[in-house]
């Protein structure tokens, strides 16, 4: 129908995602969305949060099964959909897709799970051994870090995960953008 709109919105999940699964097998679910547009302030000279904005959202078969699974109160969403309804100042969206937004929060996909020995405390560095004393264990060391053949994660993973993720702390989280 080409007088529907479709838009891409941004918006925080508020409340649990209701699933159901229709007759026919078809899984449907419904998650509320509250929006806070931006806009600019000219007499301020400044970006302020305009009026929330409500939408219920409608999820149809794998993308519902996906959100009853991901989605929590509180995540922040990227959604694109369609409007098909406006009641009680809320907007009721058919969502074609929806992603977690990464401004908040790290999501990793099934293929990009960490290994448990991310998860693992990180002991402190151990000093470095003057040059003159280098042992043969060293290069054993370094070869454990890289990345085994079956490992697919990238070579900076492994780096960093042993050294304690360094280049992730506070004071170095600009410099890594």
């Amino acid at each position: 129908m080409p007088s529907e709109l479709v838009m891409p919105i941004s918006g925080t999940v508020t409340g649990d995602v209701e699933c159901r699964i229709t007759e026919t097998g078809t899984v449907i679910a419904r998650f509320r969305l509250t929006a806070h547009p931006r806009e600019w302030d000219p007499r301020a000279k400044a970006w302020r949060d305009s009026k929330p904005v409500s939408y219920v959202c409608t999820v149809w078969r794998d993308l519902a099964r996906n959100a009853a699974e991901s989605l929590t109160d509180g995540v922040t969403v990227l959604v694109h959909g369609r409007v098909t309804d406006v009641r009680d100042n809320t907007l009721w969206l058919s969502v074609n897709d929806l992603g977690i937004s990464l401004s908040q929060r790290i999501a990793y996909t099934e293929q990009s799970l960490p290994g448990p020995q991310a998860a693992a405390p990180v002991s402190a560095p151990k000093p470095a051994a003057p040059a003159a004393a280098t042992t043969a264990s060293q290069p054993a060391a370094r070869a454990s870090a890289r990345p085994t053949p079956t490992d697919s994660r990238p070579p900076w993973w492994t780096a960093e995960r042993t050294q304690g993720w360094p280049a992730f702390t506070p004071a170095h989280a600009d410099q890594r953008g």
